[in-house]
């Protein structure tokens, strides 16, 4: 063989074990699993063996904090940073985006030499540029919106032999795929296959389930162990979470075949407290029937039983098993300064971090916390930005929590971890002490609680599909599932968009998805975007009416109308926005 061929092989080759030693990561965070949703966390009734058998073998975080619900910890898992300075903070109404300029961890191990995959939920926006083939995934199969079944996601999906989209790097666009089977099985299969697929290359995997979330469906076997029993509240959700059980041992098994397991930094968290594993009184109370790991509180609530989750990991060859605990508060805003520094992956500019890297605490050095803030940032029923500082928030640190919700509690977590009695009375300087420690946050937070806008021309999303969950409304939610859409609308709000480019559009105004071929129930449609409005009659039996504008580039708001027979209007719950023709773009001068 010519020696030059031979040196360029060996030395491939050389870069390619070096390669090979990057450890892979997979990390699976499940939807709406509290702490107490496991059997290894002490709950008497439901079977979790494989999960059971991992935390086993893992180091754990027992003190682990995430947001109160699903956006904002997406949002601070993927950036490092608080969900209000992410602008992802809120489940709908247009704040379910981070901003541009947000890098993801996705963008930080893609850069590095990983090829980036993510299956499941993304619920981080549907619209370019801020889906995850925008946003550093190379491979992604996901489903829109925050849930299967809720407004934009594929019309007809119910958690069963659904349509989901399937994105590279190389095709932003996406295509729909039909799969056979549960979601959570298809999840999985996926997953195995991506892993399968880049096994000789180093790789990032966000397997992000959308179970245990509601509408809780789930095939009979997994949830006939638990139906009459009066201690679950509700028999799918526990199935539910038994399936997604099972199908850990799967993977876990696959990657024992392909001889991966002790390379690969394996995580299982969850992304906030339990929605059904109890029955609250309110969003605050402890569980009046089923198990919560005495604590107070369930998704949405910034007592303890909120946000406290569970966070195994799991790297034999990098000395994490064996089974730890570490109690030292940890949160999701750690997740990827801890990945980097694990894999030897340098954060570079861009990367404005509020976590840190919790390396020294797997690795039994110290690493002193003094305090984290966790905030919910507005509701269903709330104001996009609290009302003032401190406001549905909680500061905490190991032996503290400083609660503001209906009032202001201190509680010492310590000697009182159901959080039952208000000690704020007797201990009027740590109130103070904790109180001081807030200002930093919510000066570092406030300024970035601003809107994200959507891109409209943009050549990765041509044309683009708008959906009514993202109207920005102030109070209350706008249309963002299938049963709300089912209904005439009645109500309406602006878009905000980004004209990426001026040119002819054509926006085209639907009552349902396009995929639903159905009519509009309409007899007038309006629009208004960019100083401009256009009005015109609904042909009987149309399903989308369009109307061809001439658009600047630049930020605009985009509001629609569908009028009925009374003259009463709500908005178009789906728009397409296509650009038809770009304008020239002035020729420089000679």
């Amino acid at each position: 063989m010519n020696r030059a061929i031979t040196l360029l092989l060996s030395g491939a080759l050389a870069v390619m074990a070096v390669g090979q030693e990057k450890p892979n990561i997979i990390l699976v965070m499940t939807d709406d699993q509290g702490y107490g949703d496991l059997a290894c966390h002490g709950n008497p009734i439901l079977k979790t063996p494989e999960l059971d058998k991992l935390h086993a073998e893992s180091v754990r975080f027992t003190d682990f904090h995430v947001s109160p619900f699903c956006t904002p910890t997406r949002a601070a898992l993927m950036t490092g940073n608080h969900p209000g300075v992410t602008g992802a903070y809120r489940t709908s109404s247009g704040r379910t985006m981070m901003h541009p300029d947000e890098k993801t961890i996705a963008n930080l191990f893609a850069d590095a030499g990983y090829v980036t995959g993510m299956v499941g939920k993304w619920h981080l926006g549907d619209n370019a540029p801020h889906r995850p083939q925008d946003r550093g995934f190379q491979s992604v199969l996901w489903h829109r919106c925050g849930g299967i079944g809720q407004a934009s996601d594929y019309w007809g999906n119910d958690y069963f032999d659904d349509t989901y989209e399937r994105a590279t790097s190389d095709n932003k666009q996406g295509v729909f795929e039909k799969f056979e089977g549960c979601c959570t099985d298809v999840w999985f299969r996926e997953s195995i296959r991506f892993v399968e697929t880049y096994k000789d290359r180093p790789f990032f995997l966000y397997l992000a389930l959308n179970a245990p979330h509601g509408p809780y469906h789930v095939p009979l076997k997994w949830a006939k162990p638990y139906q009459g029993n009066k201690q679950v509240p509700n028999p799918n959700f526990y199935g539910m979470i038994a399936n997604i059980d099972h199908n850990m041992g799967i993977l876990r098994r696959r990657l024992d075949e392909l001889d991966l397991a002790e390379n690969t930094i394996l995580i299982f968290m969850t992304d906030n407290g339990t929605s059904a594993g109890g029955k609250f009184k309110g969003l605050d109370s402890e569980a009046l029937v089923g198990y919560n790991a005495g604590m107070r509180g369930k998704k949405s609530s910034v007592y303890d039983g909120g946000h406290r989750v569970p966070f195994f990991i799991h790297w034999p060859k990098g000395g994490l098993s064996g089974g730890k605990d570490i109690g030292t508060i940890a949160a999701h805003i750690d997740v990827l300064p801890t990945l980097a520094d694990l894999c030897d992956v340098p954060v570079s500019e861009g990367y404005d971090l509020d976590g840190v890297s919790l390396k020294p605490l797997l690795k039994g050095q110290p690493l002193e916390r003094k305090h984290h803030v966790v905030q919910y940032h507005g509701g269903a029923h709330g104001k996009a930005m609290p009302p003032g500082p401190l406001a549905f928030s909680t500061v905490m640190t190991e032996r503290w929590r400083l609660v503001n919700s209906d009032g202001q509690y201190l509680f010492d977590i310590e000697a009182d971890p159901a959080q039952r009695n208000d000690v704020a009375s007797e201990h009027p300087e740590v109130v103070e002490r904790l109180r001081a420690l807030y200002d930093p946050f919510w000066e570092r937070v406030s300024p970035r609680l601003t809107p994200v806008r959507i891109d409209l021309g943009n050549p990765d999303q041509n044309p683009t599909v708008l959906c009514s969950q993202d109207w920005q409304m102030e109070k209350g939610n706008p249309p963002w599932n299938f049963g709300a859409i089912r209904k005439l609308p009645k109500v309406t709000g602006p878009w905000l968009v980004n004209v990426k480019r001026a040119g002819r559009y054509r926006i085209t105004l639907r009552q349902w998805p396009e995929e639903a071929d159905k009519p509009v129930v309409a007899v007038r449609a309006k629009v208004e975007i960019a100083g401009q409005e256009r009005e015109t009659s609904v042909e009987p039996g149309s399903k989308g009416v369009s109307f061809e504008l001439d658009l600047p580039a630049g930020s605009t708001e985009l509001v629609t109308y569908l009028f009925d027979k009374q003259g009463k209007a709500g908005g178009a719950y789906f728009t397409d926005v296509k650009l038809l023709t770009a304008q020239q773009e002035d020729a420089p001068q000679p």
